[in-house]
C-alpha cells in the first residue's frame, strides 16, 4: 500500500474526529484513560484540541490565511464540540494551501502534507485511547492503519527514540492477519533500527489483526493481550515496546 494522498488526509482529519467525537459524547470528562497515565478524558480532548488548533493556524499563517481562532472552552462537554470544529477549520486550511507548503508548528519544520498525515494519525491513536477508556469498539481502514505503522516507524527513526544495547541480532516482525501485505520486519540495532515491509525472519513475531497489531506497537494494547499472538523472543519485543515512543 501506498502512503495517502494529501486528500484523503485532509478528509480522514475530519473523520477521525467525528468517530472520536462519538466515542466521547455523553460520558464522564473524568474518567480514567488508562494507556495516558494520568490523564482524565478531559486532559484527553484538551490536548487533542490544541494539537488541531495548533497545526491549523500553522498552516493559515505559512499560506497568509486568516487565523480568527479562540480559546478552548473549559467545559469539557463544551470541548468535544470545539475539536470538531478545529477539525474542520484545518481541513479548511489545508484544501487552501499546497502539499509542498513548508509548515513549522512548534518550531518543528516539514509540510502541510506531512503535518496532515501527523495530524490524521494523532487522532487515530487518540482514539484509541480514548476507546479503551470507556470500552467502545475501535476499528481503523487497513490503508489508514498501514499508514500509521509507516509513519510512527518514520518518526522513531528520525527522534532516534531506539537504542537496545547489547543486542546481538534477531528481529520483529509484524503480521497482520487479516489484510494481504500488511507485515513489517524491524531489525533494531545497539543504536537505531532498520525497517522494511515485507516478511523475514525474526525473533519474535507480533501476529493479529491489523487494528491491534497498530495497537500494541503504539503501546495502546498489551502485548499479552488474547487477541494478538507473539512467538519468539517476548523480551525483544517488551525491550521494543519500552522505548518506542514519540513522547
Amino acid at each position: 500500500m501506498a502512503p495517502l494522498s494529501y486528500d484523503r488526509y485532509r478528509v480522514e482529519v475530519v473523520h477521525q474526529t467525528g468517530l472520536l467525537r462519538d466515542v466521547l459524547q455523553g460520558v464522564d470528562p473524568a474518567t480514567e484513560v488508562p494507556t495516558c497515565p494520568g490523564w482524565t478524558l478531559a486532559d484527553l480532548v484538551g490536548h487533542i484540541g490544541g494539537n488541531l488548533r495548533a497545526v491549523g493556524a500553522a498552516v493559515r499563517d505559512a499560506t497568509g490565511q486568516a487565523d480568527d481562532a479562540t480559546a478552548l472552552d473549559d467545559d469539557p462537554t463544551a470541548s468535544v464540540d470545539r475539536i470538531s470544529e478545529e477539525a474542520d477549520r484545518f481541513a479548511a486550511a489545508l484544501r487552501a494551501a499546497e502539499p509542498g507548503t513548508a509548515v513549522a508548528v512548534w518550531s518543528v519544520p516539514g509540510t502541510a502534507l506531512s503535518w496532515a498525515r501527523r495530524a490524521t494519525h494523532d487522532l487515530v491513536v487518540h482514539r484509541a485511547d480514548a476507546a479503551g477508556a470507556v470500552g467502545a469498539d475501535y476499528t481503523v481502514a487497513p490503508e489508514v492503519a498501514v499508514d500509521a505503522l509507516d509513519e510512527f516507524l518514520e518518526l522513531l527513526q528520525e527522534v532516534g527514540a531506539v537504542a537496545l544495547p547489547g543486542h546481538r541480532g534477531g528481529g520483529i516482525r509484524l503480521h497482520a492477519t487479516d489484510t494481504e501485505g500488511a507485515e513489517w520486519l524491524v531489525e533494531p540495532a545497539e543504536k537505531g533500527f532498520t525497517w522494511r515491509r515485507g516478511p523475514g525472519e525474526a525473533a519474535v513475531t507480533l501476529r493479529g489483526p491489523l487494528t491491534d497489531v497498530l495497537r500494541v506497537f503504539y503501546r495502546r494494547l498489551p502485548a499479552t493481550d488474547t487477541r494478538v499472538e507473539v512467538s519468539g523472543d517476548a523480551a525483544l519485543l517488551d525491550r521494543w515496546l519500552e522505548q518506542a515512543s514519540l513522547g
